[in-house]
């Protein structure tokens, strides 16, 4: 329900003290429209504002790393020096969709996130660059530069999957209660016997743990001021590569089993019928047994992980790290190193 919808819902009776700050708070927050947020002034259009200048900045650590999303900010000042920031991230009032974006090598989302592609070859001797233009002031307009960044944690993960849980069993049904008797003493009669309750099934087994397969990682060296390893993490057709700065950066390889499903939790017996009432009174039925917890699926198997490493990379191999347990996350067996010279990987 956007604001024009708003006030016909109010009709032309009711004034407009009716309106309370907490309805308008819980209407703000119930539909998010852009229309009523700039009428509650949390948001302002800029062609509304006589803007000077405008600047374009990254918050948080300045850089980028492939498969990361980072959060921009964009702030534009009038005649009086007074900034007006962008929303989302930066908790401002100026609305994203008033901004005009032309970006390179990276994507900007509709809230200014803008996101690199997790693939290296991607963005490997690029710089992401954007340019923000204001289209109701087109005389403004900034630029803005992410630099590169490799020294972060990546994680190439080829560990099986876990197996499915086990369904629960269904609850016994209870026991219907017994008739009742009479307790005149001058005319007794027994009461009726409960029924007993009927057994909870049994929970079904859970699925086993899907086994990783065997993983291969090639570890070629990248010399310069900023030395980098270039890594490829291929297994069944897939491949993932990577570039790592070891002086910050890392790399984890998983190939970890799958953890075996949960069985099934038992149903519960249900429970016997009460003896109805009478002289003597009915026994009473007795409780359905419960059913059997269903047994946890087997774990899977971790894949044997074979890692070449080019000589020049073997001071750095730290930077590697290969998690290879089975789902119980017990170890498999090590990894497999061998140097030898690796070209470029692209």
């Amino acid at each position: 329900m956007c604001l024009s919808a708003f006030f016909r819902l109010l009709g032309p009776a009711r004034p407009m003290r009716w309106v309370g700050p907490w309805m308008m708070a819980l209407l703000l927050a119930s539909t998010g429209c852009t229309r009523i947020q700039v009428w509650l002034g949390s948001r302002v259009r800029l062609e509304k504002l006589p803007i000077v200048s405008i600047e374009a900045r990254q918050l948080g650590d300045p850089g980028i790393a492939p498969g990361q999303q980072v959060p921009l900010f964009v702030s534009v000042k009038g005649p009086d020096g007074k900034p007006q920031v962008t929303e989302g991230a930066g908790r401002g009032r100026v609305l994203w969709e008033d901004l005009c974006i032309e970006a390179t090598v990276v994507a900007v989302n509709e809230k200014g996130i803008a996101s690199l592609s997790a693939d290296p070859r991607v963005s490997d001797g690029k710089t992401p660059h954007l340019v923000i233009t204001v289209p109701s002031h087109p005389d403004l307009r900034a630029e803005l530069d992410l630099p590169l960044r490799y020294d972060r944690g990546f994680t190439s993960n080829f560990s099986g999957r876990a197996g499915w849980s086990g369904t629960n069993g269904s609850d016994g049904l209870d026991g219907s209660s017994g008739s009742s008797g009479s307790t005149d003493p001058n005319n007794p009669s027994p009461g009726g016997n409960g029924s007993n309750g009927s057994s909870g099934s049994d929970g079904s087994d859970g699925g086993p743990g899907e086994d990783a397969s065997a993983v291969e990682v090639r570890v070629a060296f990248r010399a310069g001021s900023q030395p980098l390893l270039q890594v490829r993490v291929s297994s069944e057709g897939r491949r993932d590569y990577f570039l790592v700065d070891p002086r910050g950066g890392s790399l984890t390889v998983k190939a970890e089993g799958g953890p075996g499903g949960s069985g099934g939790k038992g149903g519960r017996g249900g429970r016997g019928g009460s003896g109805g009432n009478g002289t003597p009174s009915g026994y009473s039925g007795s409780d359905g047994s419960s059913g059997r917890d269903g047994w946890d699926g087997p774990r899977g198997k971790p894949g044997p992980i074979t890692v070449t490493y080019d000589p020049q990379a073997k001071p750095y191999m730290g930077a590697l790290i290969c998690l290879y347990r089975d789902g119980a996350r017990r170890s498999g067996p090590l990894p497999v190193f061998r140097e030898e010279p690796v070209p470029p990987l692209w």
